[in-house]
């Protein structure tokens, strides 16, 4: 194997493909071509097990090959020393190697000629190198290049060149098409519905004669008659789509006229006439014969094709209706008028309620009335920057249909119909395969492999960021099963295509499925997942056990080493003294090397914080025909082993799938000592890198392990938005979440269905929804820092702008410094002299980035899309992937390639904040781009939550940290440059502002107590006016929440549960990340947060077992004084009324009601606390007793009882 340096990725080509071998015989070059692989594959064989093979070993076996092919005789360069190898294979010596090669047919000496080999056999053999091997690097570290044994590639079972099979187009069947004798296909109807034997016949006897596609009656019914229909039309007919026409001509089509636009330079595909000679389609006008102009060009002559005249058009005519990709559906005026005009009400509801509260004080408890002013203020201030941004809410759908005809149809542009999507690299992140288990990740993987998405157009990378052994093998076991999985999934349009939720479903499987071997495929499925389920569960104790077994051997090695140095210096009269042998305990690979990332034992070099970056490409780059299987029964072809332990393509009848696999990356960035990481935020930017150097996909979705595709069309449906008119001034489209595995009454709002369907909505109808971190499908070039196009500053002007006028003689851009004008369009925007600070020195990033811009462009088919491509400018086959682009990217993952560039602070996913999705979004939308909201039919990605209340509360303490965080940066919305809209500006304030709520929600939670302990209220009395604006501001509240209700889909029940985990997380988390968030400031006391686990409970026959677990976590504290001082205050408050001389009811009648309301908001802590069987956990009580104790000792302590107050109702009193 190949010791490449890393400084010069110009010398990573693989040395052996550029060897100039060619002879003038086609038929004798094979042979050659043969031995030298043989030769050199020997070569590897031999040296890999030391771990080295060197490039001049391959020069001295080339050269043999050279001299024995009949080329004059030339001396071979010297060979380098084999080192230790075995006897038998040593002694072999390749320069006296002797091949006899046969005559040529005229006798003559077989020459060789030094020019390239073919650039097909070229690439195949990079390509299978750089899928073979894996690449590691680093900072001061040689770049190397490791063959690996264990190999899954997605081209073994075909040959490259395997033709596409046409099948019948009714849906449920994948019948053969019908063929007359000369093997043309045989298509009943004019609209060319693809259909074959069976179905005709069906359609003939059971359907009324109908085409299924058209829905007309066919001209004939016997197969005779249309093989001579068939016959009449091909002999007046040309090809049915054509090659692109040239800019000076126009191209006649027996079913498509094109006519020539207006502009003389481009070819305007929305004027097509569809007709046809004789017989004329639906709905199409019939346009008299024209002259056929001559062209002169060609010499005059002729009417024929040939000739080179064309057809003038008759006239201009705009037949097919160009169509938009996606509409956006607004919400009816039924319910949105009565909405905002609710929002205006209570708006002005409660500006006169504070009017009054702040007039009519209550002068008995001054006190109180303060807090509860100031806390109604406040919540007032905050609901305003809730509800403002929802004013306009929209809805939106896409058309599937549309973007298939556009991108994946013949055209004259295309025309065999390749599909002309742009490419897409999905991101997987994990970090701790003990929290969230390789099973998880694995099916993850599958689920995205097997999307319905052009297979050459996409590219999975998962980032380890722990390094861990095991991912990199349950990957490996991952690549192998979905030889299966996939074609699988395509065979059967399976849905979901996550095989665990799959085989989970509790429907009927067999709905809907029309093919005959459906239920043999899903159990040999079935039986195959199982397997893989039991090797990858068994891969922690196959890695301990292998690693020891290394271990042994090489401390045996060591032992014996040390013996016979021993014995040596015995013979030689020396003394040696026998020391304990150490040898560090590494992790091993299947293949017997050292595991270059994290180790089980730690080590230098070799742990979670150091070690070597690492990039594995687990399934290389699909072929760009379609590769179609073998039946079943069919295995003479297919008898190698694609690495899943046996001929895999054989366990499924796949003679009509594509087996086509995309391609599959591993990667861990390294990690050195000494270097700030960031995180989650880092490994993203780590990604972006390391994907533009390999497939520079112009769009990146980014999903979490847990997080699976559970629509296989979500990437079509997000790619809709991207592609349409104005597509390219959209930064990211944004799924909402969706989880599996809550418990049914949703008990701590895991399903955060009032964010994910009310306020994300809403904010669709503004500049677009927040990035929320996951299910989230990314421009490139808006990611790296660009701004959009058409992109106008001087007529942006901020919400303070009249207030606070800009200076004087600053230019646009220089109080733009946060856009950066990183503009595509502008003369001085790119700048190439700056992108090194800008991206680092990585060549390959820099000129990749224009490409990306380009093919991220949206379909120039119409006059009114802006900064389009021209059609089929992406159906051309991408580059092969080579050695020298593996290591690059591993040069651009190491640590020290964001030293001295703008990676974190305005290109990529954005560091110094532990919510880096929001803060990467608003720089974006800060920017100028827009975001859109994306919410299928059927949940595009489905994940999973922690159901346990402490995971829960530490999940909504990271995110109100961020917030925190947010506030105090630069990143706050108050700080926002002129292109961010006024109601999006608030709503990113709000985000910010929203944990600090929690300091006024604790004291308005307290307030009902302290009104019950002290006998006081807010209020002096309770009178009308307080009580009418209590119930006009209810009324409004409850009527809000039901229009809201209407518009967004969601329940009752669901509004109500996030009502009440707002009040639990508001007394829990969010005060906690107020405090740490003040404590970064002030005294620079950094934040660190959990990885929220992933893994199940302890019992596995219940699904919510997790639920009922009760783990202590001092978050649980300022609920439960709330809770118990409440309970405490009414009973006090209670007992003083009915004991009273004069009981005050009133006063009671409004403490008691105020406490019973935080109490029902509390009801789903208190039950959390109950754990199974009300096993409630002993320091539940001790706390509570303490609590109950502490404020009572408190109260005396502050309100000591008099002693003509001390006697209650005469006759009881308190002890």
């Amino acid at each position: 194997m190949d010791h490449f340096d890393g400084s010069k990725p110009g010398q990573l080509k693989l040395h052996f493909a550029r060897m100039k071998i060619r002879m003038d015989r086609g038929s004798r070059r094979l042979h050659l071509i043969k031995l030298y692989f043989s030769v050199a594959s020997e070569l590897f064989l031999l040296r890999s097990r030391e771990g080295t093979l060197f490039l001049s070993e391959i020069d001295a076996t080339v050269a043999s090959v050279r001299m024995f092919s009949g080329k004059k005789q030339r001396a071979p360069p010297p060979r380098m020393p084999f080192g230790e190898v075995e006897n038998d294979v040593s002694s072999v010596d390749f320069r006296n190697y002797r091949v006899q090669f046969p005559m040529t047919p005229d006798n003559g000496p077989l020459s060789v000629s030094m020019e390239p080999i073919h650039p097909l056999v070229s690439s195949k053999i990079e390509e299978h190198y750089v899928s073979s091997s894996l690449f590691t690097g680093g900072f001061n570290s040689v770049t190397r290049a490791h063959l690996m044994d264990k190999r899954t590639d997605s081209d073994t079972a075909a040959a490259d060149g395997a033709a596409k099979s046409s099948t019948c187009s009714v849906e449920g069947c994948d019948g053969k098409l019908m063929y007359d004798e000369r093997g043309e296909e045989l298509l009943p109807c004019e609209c060319e519905y693809k259909i074959c034997r069976e179905c005709f016949d069906d359609a003939v006897k059971n359907g009324g004669s109908m085409c299924p596609g058209c829905k007309e009656p066919y001209k004939a019914t016997d197969l005779a008659e249309v093989a001579r229909i068939a016959r009449e039309k091909k002999g007046i007919a040309v090809r049915r789509l054509p090659a692109p026409p040239p800019k000076d001509e126009a191209t006649t089509d027996r079913r498509l006229s094109v006519i020539r636009s207006a502009k003389s330079s481009d070819f305007d595909h929305n004027r097509w006439l569809f007709e046809t000679k004789g017989t004329y389609g639906y709905g199409n006008a019939i346009w008299p014969e024209e002259a056929v102009v001559s062209d002169e060009s060609s010499g005059g002559g002729g009417g024929g094709d040939e000739g080179g005249s064309e057809r003038a058009p008759a006239k201009e005519l705009w037949n097919k209706a160009w169509r938009p990709l996606t509409r956006k559906l607004r919400i009816p005026a039924a319910i949105l008028s009565p909405y905002r005009l609710l929002i205006l009400v209570r708006m002005g509801v409660l500006g006169l309620f504070l009017t009054w509260r702040i007039t009519h004080k209550n002068h008995d408890a001054i006190w109180l009335w303060g807090m509860s002013v100031v806390c109604e203020i406040w919540f007032a201030f905050s609901w305003l920057l809730d509800q403002l941004p929802k004013l306009s809410p929209v809805n939106r759908v896409t058309d599937l249909k549309v973007l298939k005809e556009k991108f994946e149809t013949p055209s004259p542009t295309n025309p065999t119909g390749k599909s002309d999507l742009p490419g897409l690299d999905v991101f997987v992140s994990t970090a701790d395969p003990e929290k969230e288990p390789p099973l998880v990740t694995a099916n993850t993987i599958l689920s995205i492999l097997a999307a319905d998405y052009p297979i050459e157009k996409l590219a999975c990378y998962l980032s380890d960021d722990g390094g861990a052994l095991l991912t990199f093998e349950a990957m490996a076991e991952a690549a192998s099963f979905a030889a299966v999985w996939v074609p699988f999934c395509r065979k059967h349009a399976i849905e979901p295509r996550n095989p665990e939720s799959y085989f989970g479903l509790k429907r009927d499987p067999y709905k809907n499925k029309v093919r005959a071997d459906f239920v043999r495929d899903r159990r040999r499925i079935k039986r195959e997942y199982d397997e893989f389920k039991v090797r990858i569960n068994a891969l922690p104790e196959a890695i301990r056990r292998r690693s020891d077994a290394f271990h042994a051997r090489e401390e045996l090695k060591a032992a014996r080493l040390q013996r016979q140095e021993a014995t040596a210096a015995a013979v030689a009269g020396d003394e040696a003294l026998l020391e304990p042998i150490k040898i560090p305990k590494a992790t091993w690979m299947a293949d017997g090397t050292h595991w270059p990332g994290t180790w089980i034992h730690s080590a230098s070099d070799h742990s979670r914080g150091d070690h070597a970056g690492i990039i594995q490409v687990m399934l290389k780059p699909p072929a760009e025909e379609p590769i179609f299987g073998t039946s079943a029964d069919d295995t003479s072809s297919n008898t190698e082993d694609d690495g899943g332990g046996g001929p895999i393509t054989t366990v499924l009848d796949l003679s009509e799938v594509d087996i086509r696999l995309p391609m599959l990356v591993y990667m861990s960035r390294e990690k050195r000592p000494g270097y700030d990481h960031n995180k989650k935020a880092g490994a993203m930017n780590a990604l972006v890198r390391a994907s533009a150097v390999l497939s520079n996909g112009p769009f990146m979705l980014n999903l979490d392990c847990d997080h699976y595709i559970y629509n296989s069309q979500a990437l079509r449906e997000g790619m809709c938005f991207m592609m349409d008119r104005g597509g390219d001034r959209i930064c990211y489209v944004q799924f909402p979440q969706r989880f599996e595995g809550i418990d049914p009454s949703d008990r701590y709002a895991n399903h955060n269905t009032v964010f994910f369907d009310v306020n994300m909505r809403a904010l669709d109808g503004l500049q677009g929804p927040v990035y929320v971190g996951t299910g989230c499908l990314f421009r490139r070039i808006a990611l790296y820092g660009f701004d959009p196009p058409r992109a106008t500053l001087g007529s942006a002007r901020g919400c303070c702008s009249c207030c606070f006028p800009r200076r004087h003689g600053v230019s646009h851009r220089e109080h733009d410094v946060e856009t950066h004008a990183l503009r595509m369009e502008d003369d001085d925007g790119m700048n190439l002299y700056s992108f090194p600070r800008k991206f680092g020195n990585s060549s390959y990033l820099i000129d990749s980035i224009a490409v990306a811009e380009f093919q991220g462009r949206p379909l120039a088919d119409h006059p009114s899309v802006k900064n389009g491509r021209p059609p089929g400018a992406l159906i051309m086959p991408r580059e092969p992937l080579d050695a020298s682009a593996v290591a690059e990217a591993v040069s651009v993952v190491s640590c020290w390639y964001e030293d001295k560039t703008e990676w974190g602070t305005r290109v990529g996913w954005i560091y110094g904040s532990v919510t880096e999705d929001v803060v990467t979004g608003y720089r974006m939308h800060n920017r100028g781009w827009r975001s859109i909201y994306c919410v299928t039919k059927r949940d595009a990605f489905r994940g999973t939550a922690p159901i346990n209340l402490t995971d829960r509360l530490h999940q909504v303490l990271r995110w109100a940290t961020g917030s925190v965080e947010i506030f105090f940066s630069r990143n706050n919305a108050l700080f926002a440059g002129p292109k961010l809209k006024f109601l999006q500006r608030m709503a990113y304030l709000n985000v910010g502002i929203y944990p600090f709520t929690s300091i006024f929600l604790i004291v308005y939670c307290f307030l009902p107590a302290l009104s019950l302990f002290s006998g006081q209220f807010i209020v002096q009395t309770l009178n009308v006016s307080f009580l009418a604006y209590l119930l006009i501001i209810t009324c409004t509240l409850v009527l809000l929440a039901v229009l809201e209700i209407k518009w967004s889909g969601i329940q009752l029940e669901e509004w109500w549960r996030n009502e009440q985990f707002w009040l639990i997380g508001g007394t829990s988390a969010h005060l906690a990340a107020v405090i740490q968030g003040l404590l970064k400031v002030i005294a620079g006391i950094e934040i660190s947060f959990t990885l929220t686990s992933k893994s199940a409970g302890d019992d596995e026959d219940d699904d919510f077992a997790d639920l009922y677990i009760v783990k202590w976590t001092s978050l649980m504290i300022p609920p439960l004084t709330i809770i118990f001082v409440n309970l405490i205050a009414i009973a006090v408050g209670v007992s003083r009324t009915i004991y009273a001389t004069i009981p005050q009811w009133s006063k009671l009648l409004g403490g008691v009601f105020f406490s019973f309301w935080v109490l029902a908001h509390m009801y789903p802590f208190v039950k959390g606390l109950m754990g199974r069987r009300r096993r409630t956990p002993t320091i539940i009580y001790v706390w509570a007793g303490l609590l109950a104790i502490t404020i009572s000792l408190l109260w005396i302590a502050i309100n000591p009882p008099s002693s003509a107050s001390s006697q209650i109702g005469g006759s009881f009193s308190f002890p």
